[in-house]
């Protein structure tokens, strides 16, 4: 698929003209040095609620003619394209953080594969949807009524669906193999050694002169073993990112423009309703937490 080009790295997630939600404008990058990624987090939540806006709009009005539904498939779709361009850019000023993201819920990071979504769940996304829309015109299909929807998926593209999930699936096992012998890199003798130094440091009873000094001597040696390790996440992360969206459009490829649009529909609703009902379970547990008293660094909280 190809994406339009824009003068903008991200002029194209301004709102279609059909859009009725409020504009806002979404932008990852300035002259001096990106924005926090959770601020453009939240810019993407309403890009997205925008597209869906769009999207079923489409489903409803869409003529016989291809044209519109493929552009507005592309414009989605390069949205995506920005959301990882902007994701890169986070990786490589703070890896960590997109490891361990504080603008998902504790839902979200409970299913999370390498910072995000399993490449893998876009294939078994398109099969829960054809298979909920197979069910829903079943008469209509035994009737000889053909649909253009999901549940009328043709025998080539479920062989090209089944190629694409076996090849997604090796490459997802791929990419965890290499992250497991990178996280064994935390065990190694130069680590082993600086654990050690740095115990041994901090019982010595020398001057607070001198131990200072010692201190600084072993946080550089920590920072300089840790780099690499760093930089390891960050290869790994992209490539875990460039399989996300490389599935997704590949998913989108296969469909003809309309399947494809009801595909994004599945895709978009999925990620929006569960981070919305991850937020809302931190919330219930937040409040509940309050309600009872919690143990906290001054002790016993009473409750509000």
């Amino acid at each position: 698929m190809q994406s339009s080009n824009s003068n903008s790295p991200l002029s194209s997630l301004e709102p279609g003209p059909k859009s009725n939600l409020p504009k806002r404008k979404f932008e990852y990058q300035s002259e001096s040095k990106p924005a926090p990624f959770n601020k453009f987090f939240l810019d993407w939540l309403q890009v997205q609620e925008r597209d869906l806006e769009e999207l079923k709009s489409m489903v409803k009005t869409h003529s016989e003619s291809t044209r519109q539904l493929q552009e507005l498939v592309d414009r989605v779709m390069t949205h995506y394209d920005e959301f990882y361009r902007a994701r890169s850019e986070s990786i490589k000023e703070n890896v960590l953080l997109v490891l361990n993201p504080d603008w998902l819920s504790k839902l979200e990071d409970a299913f999370l594969w390498l910072g995000g979504w399993r490449p893998t769940t876009a294939v078994h996304l398109l099969y829960s949807k054809a298979g909920l829309q197979f069910e829903a015109r079943l008469s209509e299909l035994l009737s000889g009524v053909n649909s253009d929807d999901l549940s009328n998926l043709s025998p080539s593209q479920l062989v090209r669906v089944d190629e694409l999930q076996r090849q997604t699936i090796h490459q997802e096992r791929k990419l965890t193999e290499i992250l497991a012998s990178h996280q064994e890199t935390m065990a190694d003798s130069s680590m082993v050694e600086l654990s050690e130094n740095y115990t041994e440091l901090k019982r010595d009873a020398e001057s607070a002169a001198r131990k200072s000094d010692r201190v600084d001597s072993v946080k550089d040696r920590v920072d300089s073993a840790l780099a690499p390790k760093e930089h390891g996440l960050e290869d790994i992360l992209r490539k875990a990112d460039d399989l996300r969206l490389k599935t997704l459009k590949s998913v989108v490829d296969i469909l003809t423009p309309i399947q494809a649009v009801h595909f994004l529909i599945a895709d978009t609703q999925l990620h929006l309703r569960v981070h919305e009902w991850g937020k809302l379970k931190d919330e219930d547990a937040k409040s509940s937490k309050e309600a009872r008293g919690f143990v906290g660094p001054g002790g016993p909280q009473p409750s509000p």
